[in-house]
């Protein structure tokens, strides 16, 4: 009678173990992957709409900035309007996210922020919800960025607003260029034209 409880428990608790075993097996394989590209993410507009990347970027050549009101390159907005402008039907998207970790440079609500650069710079350019772009509260779009290793500038923190990220059709970070660098920098330029003379 022993011997016949005994292969009962065992039979019960194996099967148990089995499924617990198959449970965990299924977490596993249902697990999120990790973002291999830029597109793998989603944002919040400056109107307050979450926005995939890859099903509004794909196939396009992005340039990702972090951009401030009243920073002494806020007249930056100017030159990536034009960049915009010159290069938006060959493919260019420009994503400003604004961020207020730079000296309280960009302390106003999102509204706030579009009617300035509509008002003072005319800008047509995607903006985006305000967000942090260092630390451990950075976007997660950001903290991706920040992680890749790319020339000019490597990995690392973003120094200061007007930071530069050059992405390519499929996503890759192929450039990274610091704050003082103009948008109508020569090799800013050039690696975009380059990337959008590329096809996917």
């Amino acid at each position: 009678m022993r011997k016949i409880t005994t292969l009962i428990m065992l039979a019960f608790f194996g099967t148990g173990i089995c499924v617990r075993h198959g449970i965990g097996q299924e977490n596993e394989r249902k697990k999120p992957a990790e973002p291999e590209t830029a597109l793998d993410f989603t944002v919040t507009t400056i109107e307050g709409e979450e926005v995939s990347l890859a099903e509004k970027y794909d196939g396009k050549v992005l340039l990702v900035v972090n951009v401030a009101s009243k920073c002494g390159m806020t007249p930056q907005y100017a030159g990536l309007q034009k960049l915009y402008d010159d290069h938006k039907e060959q493919g260019l998207a420009v994503l400003g996210f604004p961020s207020n970790q730079f000296g309280d440079q960009e302390p106003g609500t999102n509204e706030q922020i579009a009617t300035f650069c509509n008002d003072n710079y005319n800008v047509t350019f995607d903006l985006f919800s305000k967000v942090e772009v260092n630390g451990e509260s950075a976007a997660p779009v950001y903290a991706w960025l920040t992680s890749q290793k790319t020339d000019p500038n490597g990995a690392g923190d973003i120094t200061w607003n007007f930071e530069k990220f050059v992405i390519d059709r499929s996503g890759k970070v192929i450039g990274r260029f610091g704050p003082r660098t103009e948008p109508d920098d020569e090799a800013l330029v050039a690696l975009i034209e380059k990337a959008l003379e590329e096809k996917q």
